[in-house]
Protein backbone atom coordinates (compact mmCIF):
# COMPACT_ATOMS: atom_id res chain seq x y z
CA UNK A 1 0.00 0.00 0.00
CA UNK A 2 1.05 3.41 -0.74
CA UNK A 3 2.77 5.60 1.59
CA UNK A 4 4.09 8.90 2.86
CA UNK A 5 7.56 7.39 1.60
CA UNK A 6 5.83 7.74 -2.07
CA UNK A 7 5.18 11.27 -1.69
CA UNK A 8 6.91 13.79 -3.92
CA UNK A 9 5.80 17.06 -2.14
CA UNK A 10 4.22 16.84 1.00
CA UNK A 11 2.65 20.22 2.21
CA UNK A 12 2.21 20.60 5.95
CA UNK A 13 -0.26 22.75 7.35
CA UNK A 14 0.54 23.94 11.35
CA UNK A 15 4.50 23.25 10.65
CA UNK A 16 5.50 26.40 13.12
CA UNK A 17 5.52 23.85 16.04
CA UNK A 18 4.83 20.97 17.91
CA UNK A 19 3.53 17.98 16.00
CA UNK A 20 3.23 19.51 12.52
CA UNK A 21 6.47 20.94 13.09
CA UNK A 22 8.33 17.15 13.60
CA UNK A 23 6.39 15.45 11.03
CA UNK A 24 7.88 18.14 9.03
CA UNK A 25 11.63 17.52 9.44
CA UNK A 26 10.82 13.66 9.65
CA UNK A 27 9.50 13.43 6.41
CA UNK A 28 12.31 15.53 5.31
CA UNK A 29 14.72 13.39 6.02
CA UNK A 30 13.01 10.46 4.48
CA UNK A 31 15.35 8.34 1.67
CA UNK A 32 13.07 9.29 -0.78
CA UNK A 33 13.62 12.94 -0.65
CA UNK A 34 10.37 14.47 -0.96
CA UNK A 35 10.28 18.57 -0.96
CA UNK A 36 8.50 19.59 2.26
CA UNK A 37 5.92 22.56 1.75
CA UNK A 38 5.76 24.20 5.87
CA UNK A 39 3.09 26.54 6.02
CA UNK A 40 1.79 28.50 9.52
CA UNK A 41 0.94 32.10 10.32
CA UNK A 42 4.61 32.67 11.85
CA UNK A 43 7.52 33.59 9.21
CA UNK A 44 10.17 33.50 11.28
CA UNK A 45 9.30 30.01 12.58
CA UNK A 46 9.11 29.14 8.82
CA UNK A 47 12.39 30.73 7.68
CA UNK A 48 14.00 28.83 10.53
CA UNK A 49 12.55 25.33 9.88
CA UNK A 50 13.42 26.43 6.02
CA UNK A 51 17.50 26.90 7.22
CA UNK A 52 17.10 23.00 7.84
CA UNK A 53 17.46 21.62 4.11
CA UNK A 54 17.35 23.03 0.43
CA UNK A 55 13.96 20.75 0.19
CA UNK A 56 11.80 22.59 2.77
CA UNK A 57 10.04 25.33 1.33
CA UNK A 58 7.82 27.73 2.99
CA UNK A 59 4.25 28.89 2.57
CA UNK A 60 2.60 31.58 4.93
CA UNK A 61 -0.52 31.50 5.73
CA UNK A 62 -3.47 31.86 8.96
CA UNK A 63 -5.95 29.54 7.90
CA UNK A 64 -8.71 30.77 10.10
CA UNK A 65 -8.75 33.66 6.97
CA UNK A 66 -11.64 34.53 3.93
CA UNK A 67 -12.42 31.69 1.21
CA UNK A 68 -11.30 33.81 -1.42
CA UNK A 69 -8.08 33.99 0.66
CA UNK A 70 -8.05 30.04 1.23
CA UNK A 71 -8.43 29.25 -2.48
CA UNK A 72 -5.53 32.02 -3.46
CA UNK A 73 -3.59 30.08 -0.96
CA UNK A 74 -4.35 26.70 -2.90
CA UNK A 75 -4.09 28.19 -6.23
CA UNK A 76 -0.77 29.55 -5.54
CA UNK A 77 0.57 26.54 -3.46
CA UNK A 78 -0.52 24.09 -6.83
CA UNK A 79 0.63 26.52 -9.45
CA UNK A 80 4.45 26.60 -7.78
CA UNK A 81 4.35 23.41 -6.72
CA UNK A 82 2.49 20.94 -9.23
CA UNK A 83 4.14 17.76 -7.70
CA UNK A 84 2.51 18.07 -4.46
CA UNK A 85 0.43 14.75 -3.55
CA UNK A 86 0.26 15.23 -0.08
CA UNK A 87 -1.42 17.34 2.53
CA UNK A 88 -1.29 17.12 6.57
CA UNK A 89 -3.24 19.65 8.30
CA UNK A 90 -1.93 19.91 12.12
CA UNK A 91 -3.00 23.49 12.16
CA UNK A 92 -4.94 23.32 15.95
CA UNK A 93 -5.76 25.68 18.78
CA UNK A 94 -7.50 24.41 21.81
CA UNK A 95 -9.48 26.87 24.73
CA UNK A 96 -10.80 25.41 28.40
CA UNK A 97 -14.76 26.34 28.94
CA UNK A 98 -16.16 25.78 31.94
CA UNK A 99 -19.66 25.85 31.69
CA UNK A 100 -20.43 25.99 35.36
CA UNK A 101 -19.47 30.08 34.76
CA UNK A 102 -21.18 30.74 31.27
CA UNK A 103 -20.08 33.95 31.87
CA UNK A 104 -16.55 33.14 31.44
CA UNK A 105 -16.94 31.76 27.77
CA UNK A 106 -15.38 33.72 25.17
CA UNK A 107 -17.35 33.51 22.07
CA UNK A 108 -14.85 34.48 19.87
CA UNK A 109 -12.67 32.21 21.19
CA UNK A 110 -15.16 29.50 20.52
CA UNK A 111 -15.42 30.53 16.73
CA UNK A 112 -11.81 30.57 16.08
CA UNK A 113 -11.17 27.39 17.36
CA UNK A 114 -14.24 25.73 15.40
CA UNK A 115 -13.65 27.40 12.69
CA UNK A 116 -9.27 26.50 12.73
CA UNK A 117 -9.52 23.16 14.01
CA UNK A 118 -12.62 22.02 11.77
CA UNK A 119 -14.44 24.47 9.38
CA UNK A 120 -11.29 26.00 7.56
CA UNK A 121 -10.16 22.30 7.24
CA UNK A 122 -13.08 21.20 5.53
CA UNK A 123 -12.35 24.12 3.30
CA UNK A 124 -9.21 23.40 2.50
CA UNK A 125 -9.14 19.70 1.55
CA UNK A 126 -12.35 20.50 -0.88
CA UNK A 127 -9.81 23.19 -2.06
CA UNK A 128 -6.95 20.56 -3.00
CA UNK A 129 -9.04 18.31 -3.93
CA UNK A 130 -9.36 19.13 -8.04
CA UNK A 131 -5.76 18.58 -7.78
CA UNK A 132 -5.25 15.52 -5.83
CA UNK A 133 -7.74 14.04 -7.96
CA UNK A 134 -6.21 14.80 -10.93
CA UNK A 135 -3.37 13.42 -9.71
CA UNK A 136 -5.11 10.20 -9.22
CA UNK A 137 -6.78 10.15 -12.52
CA UNK A 138 -3.02 9.85 -13.78
CA UNK A 139 -2.75 6.64 -11.75
CA UNK A 140 -0.60 8.87 -9.15
CA UNK A 141 -1.66 7.82 -5.56
CA UNK A 142 -1.78 10.88 -3.45
CA UNK A 143 -2.48 11.61 0.06
CA UNK A 144 -5.06 13.98 2.60
CA UNK A 145 -3.92 13.53 6.14
CA UNK A 146 -6.23 14.71 9.05
CA UNK A 147 -4.33 15.19 12.53
CA UNK A 148 -7.77 14.18 15.03
CA UNK A 149 -7.00 13.31 18.37
CA UNK A 150 -7.62 10.90 20.95
CA UNK A 151 -9.89 13.16 21.98
CA UNK A 152 -12.07 12.94 19.18
CA UNK A 153 -12.85 9.04 20.76
CA UNK A 154 -13.03 10.35 24.39
CA UNK A 155 -13.60 13.71 24.77
CA UNK A 156 -12.50 16.02 27.75
CA UNK A 157 -14.98 17.77 29.28
CA UNK A 158 -12.47 20.40 29.81
CA UNK A 159 -11.68 21.57 26.28
CA UNK A 160 -15.49 20.45 25.25
CA UNK A 161 -15.33 22.82 21.66
CA UNK A 162 -11.49 21.17 20.92
CA UNK A 163 -13.21 17.71 21.67
CA UNK A 164 -16.30 18.40 19.49
CA UNK A 165 -13.76 19.96 16.49
CA UNK A 166 -11.76 17.10 16.50
CA UNK A 167 -14.77 14.53 16.61
CA UNK A 168 -16.15 16.21 13.54
CA UNK A 169 -12.76 16.20 11.73
CA UNK A 170 -12.76 12.27 12.95
CA UNK A 171 -16.17 11.59 11.26
CA UNK A 172 -15.54 13.47 7.94
CA UNK A 173 -12.32 11.39 7.63
CA UNK A 174 -14.28 8.58 7.87
CA UNK A 175 -16.96 10.11 5.24
CA UNK A 176 -14.18 11.37 2.88
CA UNK A 177 -11.75 7.48 2.93
CA UNK A 178 -15.21 6.34 1.84
CA UNK A 179 -16.21 8.63 -0.85
CA UNK A 180 -12.41 8.23 -2.59
CA UNK A 181 -12.42 4.29 -1.92
CA UNK A 182 -12.49 4.17 -5.68
CA UNK A 183 -9.68 7.41 -6.31
CA UNK A 184 -5.85 7.03 -5.77
CA UNK A 185 -6.12 9.39 -3.24
CA UNK A 186 -5.80 8.65 0.50
CA UNK A 187 -7.23 9.42 3.55
CA UNK A 188 -4.72 9.07 6.57
CA UNK A 189 -5.89 10.19 9.98
CA UNK A 190 -3.58 10.59 13.12
CA UNK A 191 -5.37 10.59 16.26
CA UNK A 192 -2.66 11.85 18.80
CA UNK A 193 -2.50 10.88 22.90
CA UNK A 194 -1.74 14.16 24.79
CA UNK A 195 2.08 15.25 23.39
CA UNK A 196 4.34 17.12 23.89
CA UNK A 197 3.76 21.16 22.57
CA UNK A 198 3.23 24.52 23.06
CA UNK A 199 -0.67 23.79 22.33
CA UNK A 200 -1.44 24.24 26.20
CA UNK A 201 1.20 27.11 27.09
CA UNK A 202 -1.54 30.06 27.09
CA UNK A 203 -3.68 27.75 29.44
CA UNK A 204 -1.22 27.67 31.98
CA UNK A 205 -1.50 23.90 32.03
CA UNK A 206 2.29 22.68 30.64
CA UNK A 207 3.88 22.29 34.30
CA UNK A 208 1.12 19.85 34.91
CA UNK A 209 1.10 18.42 31.57
CA UNK A 210 4.45 17.87 30.84
CA UNK A 211 4.27 14.66 33.79
CA UNK A 212 2.26 12.90 31.99
CA UNK A 213 2.35 13.44 28.15
CA UNK A 214 4.01 11.63 25.34
CA UNK A 215 7.37 12.70 24.35
CA UNK A 216 6.95 14.30 20.47
CA UNK A 217 9.80 12.70 19.61
CA UNK A 218 8.17 9.00 20.90
CA UNK A 219 5.61 10.12 19.20
CA UNK A 220 6.60 11.28 15.68
CA UNK A 221 8.16 8.11 15.77
CA UNK A 222 5.05 6.07 15.80
CA UNK A 223 2.99 8.49 13.54
CA UNK A 224 5.80 8.00 10.66
CA UNK A 225 5.68 4.46 11.02
CA UNK A 226 2.17 4.33 10.41
CA UNK A 227 2.57 7.48 7.57
CA UNK A 228 5.27 5.17 5.54
CA UNK A 229 2.97 1.72 5.88
CA UNK A 230 -0.24 3.99 4.65
CA UNK A 231 -2.33 2.90 7.34
CA UNK A 232 -5.58 4.48 6.90
CA UNK A 233 -5.66 5.01 11.19
CA UNK A 234 -2.86 5.80 13.56
CA UNK A 235 -3.84 6.09 16.59
CA UNK A 236 -0.71 6.68 19.65
CA UNK A 237 -0.43 5.53 22.66
CA UNK A 238 -3.67 6.28 24.88
CA UNK A 239 -5.39 6.89 21.83
CA UNK A 240 -5.02 3.40 19.94
CA UNK A 241 -6.28 2.35 23.18
CA UNK A 242 -9.48 3.86 22.87
CA UNK A 243 -9.55 3.53 19.10
CA UNK A 244 -9.49 -0.57 20.02
CA UNK A 245 -12.07 -0.01 22.09
CA UNK A 246 -14.85 2.43 21.13
CA UNK A 247 -13.90 2.58 17.13
CA UNK A 248 -13.79 -1.32 16.27
CA UNK A 249 -16.13 -1.86 13.12
CA UNK A 250 -17.39 1.50 12.86
CA UNK A 251 -15.85 2.34 9.02
CA UNK A 252 -17.38 -1.14 8.27
CA UNK A 253 -20.45 0.48 9.62
CA UNK A 254 -19.95 3.38 7.88
CA UNK A 255 -19.48 1.57 4.47
CA UNK A 256 -22.44 -0.90 4.35
CA UNK A 257 -24.54 2.56 5.24
CA UNK A 258 -22.92 4.64 2.87
CA UNK A 259 -23.57 1.61 0.16
CA UNK A 260 -27.27 1.11 1.27
CA UNK A 261 -27.59 4.96 0.91
CA UNK A 262 -26.22 4.71 -2.66
CA UNK A 263 -28.38 1.58 -3.25
CA UNK A 264 -31.39 3.56 -2.23
CA UNK A 265 -30.67 6.47 -5.07
CA UNK A 266 -29.79 4.44 -7.61
CA UNK A 267 -33.72 2.88 -7.34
Amino acid sequence: MPGIKDAKCVLVLGATSGIGRALALAIHDLDSKPTVIVSGRRQERLDELASHGERIKTARVDINTSEDNLKKFVTDTVSNYPDLDAVIFSSGIQHIFDFTKPDTIDFNKFQDEISTNYISIFKLIVLFLPHLLKLSDKGRPSFVVPITSGLSIVPSATVPDYSATKAALHSLSITLRLQLAKTNVQVIEILPPLVESELHDHQGKTPVLSKVWMPLKEFTEHAMAGLIRGDPNIPVGTASQDFNHFEKGKQEAAQKFYERMLSMSST
